[in-house]
């Protein structure tokens, strides 16, 4: 998930809980003006273990408490002959039922998280569910209840809605609705719906790609951003080598309002966005494009490279992964590192980028904090206001984790090669150990690196910028506005070979200063600072 600051991560996971049954769902749409769904839940039979209904106390990716059982109203357990069956409410998202070997349904209305004001922990728009008269936004976890002991059971959520709406989503929908092997992977697959959607496709490394559009002011269409994603998609499957999925679908909320700030929500085959609804000039394209770069590669990190605490999701209480700098930060440098690296971004714009990072973190976050602290608290209050950071000071740390790579390897490896190894040997259903991913990279590049991990990542040392990218013959220049990234113009031969290593020459990026790769005409896609914590 990219969490964008002013104008204003999920994945695929499977539980190994008891499958047996399955569990059916409709959702009504039917009454829109309310802000809410009309949810029913068909069951053959429950077992006596199945005596909890459990709603997401979050959900992965979005490393934020959520707690969706404040969204429940009415809940109601019945029998096959309609006979209510008691049921009490345990916690804010925990219900017993008395019976549940009687239980064929459970119904409830489940208002939307845009429209529904909150004391605390508000949900980001993207992550949550915009149901109206004219669209929804649909993500399952906002939606839908389980029987605790069935996460892992197959599942199809029938969505009721007014004729003539189109539903585009992931998930592949039949007689009975989208069809998902377990509730991850229901909650892993968002939908986009309404009567004025508009859709295009391309492919990309083999792979077909969708684009789904709902702008109330049709400022921007499917067709459109198409073709200002266009070079972008192209070149992350170059970056990446291979794409880690065979198909993938973009769900775009424009809006001019919306509850909290705005952003971006990735998952397994799809990503969601939540942006302002503003006219379709370039910078409004080149800004989106570069968040759907951030989200787009979510395909390599987290989705196909992470540990067992991201495998196996507790919806009922989370526990946080320490390895957030490679999950959101290295994310995130790679969405800017492969449009450099394709000339979509002259390099003193991509230096301009992690320049403005660099200010970023100095200014509005407090810099005693570890990478590791930040994961580890990103589902608490205090930890929320420090999150925003990941994008800042984790995109950072990863492009000075790339430096010091190609520095250790001679040229040969740097963090884009250690990512598509780790792509290549692990994947969606093969996590690493939590604990042992440090030395994991130490032994395919060198031991040296554990320093850097213990100095960077997991302390608070102030990340060496001028240090590292002095290596490349690039000076750091400290001014009235804060620090900016040079070219040297007269770098020794060892600096001019480590930077042809790290620009991945070939790719058409810019090496010497004042020059701009031909033909490269996208503006800047600098990101806007603005209120700490509010979401990318």
């Amino acid at each position: 998930m990219r969490k964008l600051f002013h104008v204003s991560l999920a994945l695929a996971c499977t539980w190994s809980t008891r499958a047996t049954g399955q569990l059916h769902y409709t959702v009504d749409l039917g009454d829109g003006a309310s802000h809410s769904a009309g949810v029913t839940l068909r069951v053959d039979s429950l077992a006596a273990r199945d005596s909890i209904f459990q709603f997401a106390a979050t959900a992965p990716g979005t490393y934020q408490t959520m707690n969706i059982g404040r969204y429940v109203r009415g809940l109601r357990a019945t029998d096959a002959r309609g006979r209510e069956i008691a049921t009490r409410q345990l916690s804010t998202n925990q219900w017993l039922i008395t019976a549940p070997g009687r239980v064929r349904q459970i119904a409830y209305r489940m208002a939307d998280t845009w429209h529904t004001p909150v004391a605390e922990f508000p949900v980001y728009p993207m992550t949550g569910t915009d149901i109206d008269t004219d669209h929804a936004l649909l993500n399952a976890h906002a939606l839908l209840g389980f029987p605790l002991g069935m996460q892992g059971s197959p599942m199809t959520m029938r969505v009721l809605r007014p004729a003539g709406w189109t539903a585009v989503s992931a998930l592949d929908e039949g007689r009975e609705g989208f069809v998902a092997e377990s509730y991850d992977h229901l909650i892993d697959s968002p939908v986009l719906l309404g009567p004025t959607l508009t859709t295009a496709s391309l492919t990309v490394a083999g792979a077909p790609v969708r684009i789904a559009v709902y702008s109330p002011s049709q400022n921007a269409t499917a067709p459109q951003m198409m073709e200002a994603m266009r070079g972008m998609l192209e070149a992350a499957g170059r970056f990446i080598g291979r794409l880690p999925v065979d198909r993938y679908v973009f769900l775009y909320r424009f809006t001019p309002t919306a509850p909290g700030s705005m952003g971006a929500w990735e998952h397994s085959y799809s990503s969601e966005y939540v942006l302002p609804d503003a006219p379709f000039t370039a910078e409004f394209a080149a800004r989106t494009t570069s968040t759907a770069a951030h989200e787009f590669f979510h395909v390599v990190t987290p989705l196909n490279i992470h540990s067992e605490i991201v495998e196996h999701f507790d919806f009922v209480t989370p526990r946080p992964s320490q390895h957030l700098w490679l999950y959101e930060g290295t994310t995130e440098w790679a969405s800017d590192k492969m449009q450099q690296e394709a000339g979509l971004v002259p390099l003193e714009r991509y230096l301009d980028e992690v320049a403005g990072k660099l200010r970023t973190d100095r200014a509005r976050f407090d810099t005693t904090w570890s990478l590791s602290r930040l994961a580890a608290t990103s589902f608490t209050t205090e930890g929320a206001r420090q999150y925003g950071n990941i994008y800042m000071r984790g995109a950072l740390v990863a492009g000075l984790l790339d430096i010091r790579l190609l520095q250790l390897s001679d040229g040969r490896t740097g963090l884009r090669e250690l990512v598509r190894g780790l792509a290549r040997d692990y994947g969606k259903h093969r996590p690493f150990p939590e604990d042992s991913l440090f030395g994991i990279i130490a032994a395919r590049t060198s031991p040296e690196i554990l320093d850097f991990f213990a100095r960077y990542v997991q302390g608070a040392e102030r990340p060496p910028v001028r240090e590292y990218y002095a290596l490349l013959g690039i000076d750091l220049v400290e001014g009235e506005q804060g620090p900016r990234l040079v070219l040297n113009p007269n770098p020794t031969p060892e600096q001019l070979r480590l930077r042809e290593a790290w620009l991945r020459s070939g790719t058409g990026a810019s090496t010497t200063p004042g020059t701009t790769t031909p033909g490269t005409t996208t503006p800047s896609t600098t990101t806007s600072t603005g209120t700490a914590g509010a979401a990318l």
